[in-house]
């Protein structure tokens, strides 16, 4: 799933495109990555998404959107229990850089990424100049930015998906693994959106 704004065209300009995930260490649901290419003003408070309340994270996330070019990628759990979380999450970077550069001619000049690795080498489908960054995040506003619309968009996923599931405590932890998803899940058992091959659901199943 992924979503972009259309009709971009970068032209001659030299474009950075920012990229962060969120979810790669929660027991359930999948992880997201965002893409995103910041307009010309920086909308005021943009950083690392953990640092931001809720509220303010939550008005960037509008913003951002609304004004600059995105795209976000979702790879869900049956796929990370597939290739692991590690590549799941490359395969998400990808996915969503892609979605977003199909939108316009030509390459961007760089693309920065939260962390220590990037896709390349790693997906095939990955092509672009890339750099990562350790806490690139509260460093380069655009990844920043990404890491907001990345939190935002998975929030909104982990809620819609408690609804359905409401014994876990998803819409407060996220699928991450707290106390009251351990016992609920120690009671319950693992549901379709828990990451079977992550240990504490795969012990789980065994009781």
């Amino acid at each position: 799933m992924s979503q972009a704004t259309p009709e971009l065209d970068f032209g001659a300009k030299n474009i950075v495109i920012g990229v962060d995930e969120a979810g790669r260490g929660p027991l359930a649901g999948p992880v997201v990555a965002a893409a995103v290419v910041l307009n010309d003003e920086i909308p005021a408070g943009v950083g690392d998404s953990k640092a931001i309340s809720a509220k303010r994270r939550a008005g960037l996330d509008e913003s951002i959107r609304a004004h600059c070019q995105w795209a976000v990628a979702v790879v869900e759990p049956k796929e990370i229990d597939r290739i692991n979380i590690f590549q799941a999450t490359m395969e998400a970077m990808t996915r969503c850089v892609s979605d977003l550069t199909a939108q316009f001619s030509g390459s961007p000049s760089i693309v920065l990424i939260d962390g220590n690795q990037t896709p390349e080498r790693r997906c095939a489908d990955w092509r672009w100049p890339a750099r990562a960054i350790v806490g690139g995040d509260g460093i380069e506003p655009v990844i920043g930015a990404a890491s907001i619309v990345a939190k935002e968009w998975r929030d909104r996923l982990m809620i819609e998906a408690a609804r359905e599931h409401p014994a876990y405590g998803w819409e407060r932890n996220k699928g991450y693994g707290t106390k009251e998803h351990m016992i609920a899940l120690r009671e319950h058992g693992p549901t379709s959106l828990h990451r079977q091959s992550f240990a504490p659901v795969a012990q789980a199943t065994l009781l």
